[in-house]
């Protein structure tokens, strides 16, 4: 299958792209000494197609599907399995609802942290709230994955695409801590032909993209701009020519690429200098 949609004068062939990140993610592999894959199954496209790769590069026995559910959809966990299905890969299912729950409880409510920080924090606990507490669950969904890659020797492998990581669209220590990102070089509608080529269930392809944050959240929704023109956007800002884009969108999605820099960089480490 070749596709062109979206990318200027560029055709790309998912056949040479599914043949380049098994053989990468092959050489990973054994460059690790890892045992298995380990990954987490939303019942989503991206988780799907990471499953899909790494089945095929490892064998679908070394691949461990995590499902997590979080107060979720019922069809997610379904979804899912049918992913694990169609690749054979074994899975483990961990409901994190309680968890979940007793960490927002055991938080300090609004009075106390305005009482240790200063009247000038309640003005923002709303909007901060809100951050704070959807980053909660893909922390927890990190903290799984690690625990359960440590006990079977696992390599944790990351579902992130590049529209999303472009804007800063996941989680820092969340959906972001991993061990390798098998499709962070490719934009939505490259994992969407990418998805068709491996086998995916059409119905996961046809689904509408959500992480779970609540109950039905989407991402495009979340996002406020659909991923054909966010991808449209962000191939245009690559070549240097945004010409006949709407500005508005334009300008918006260069402020999400901008302001999410710190998620895309290392972390800040301080260095002496030698004569310290």
């Amino acid at each position: 299958m070749v596709t062109d949609v979206a990318r200027p004068h560029t055709r790309v062939s998912t056949t040479e792209i599914i043949q380049d990140i098994v053989a990468w993610l092959r050489t990973q592999f054994e460059e690790s000494n890892a045992q298995r894959f380990v990954l987490g199954l939303s019942g989503g496209i991206d988780s799907a197609v990471v499953c899909g790769l790494c089945a095929r590069a490892a064998g679908p026995e070394r691949v461990l599907g995590v499902i997590m559910p979080s107060n979720s959809n019922p069809d997610d966990a379904q979804s899912a399995s049918l992913v694990a299905t169609a690749f054979k890969v074994p899975t483990v299912s961990v409901d994190l609802t309680d968890v979940t729950e007793r960490f927002y409880a055991a938080m300090p409510e609004q009075d106390a942290l305005v009482e240790a920080l200063g009247a000038g924090h309640g003005e923002m606990w709303l909007d901060a709230q809100y951050l704070a507490t959807a980053n909660v669950r893909p922390r927890l969904r990190m903290t799984t994955l690690y625990y359960l890659a440590n006990l079977c020797g696992g390599l944790v492998a990351g579902t992130g695409n590049k529209s999303e990581a472009s804007v800063g669209y996941y989680t820092k220590y969340g959906d972001g801590g991993v061990d390798l990102f098998p499709i962070i070089d490719l934009f939505k509608f490259e994992v969407r032909a990418v998805a068709s080529e491996l086998g995916v269930p059409q119905s996961v392809i046809d689904r509408p993209p959500s992480a779970g944050l609540w109950q039905d959240q989407t991402d495009e929704e979340e996002l406020g701009i659909s991923y054909k023109a966010l991808d449209e956007i962000l191939i245009a800002m690559e070549h240097g020519d945004t010409t006949g884009l709407d500005d508005a969108l334009v300008e918006r999605v260069a402020t999400m690429n901008r302001v999410s820099e710190h998620k895309r960089r290392p972390v800040p480490a301080f260095k002496r200098h030698p004569s310290s």
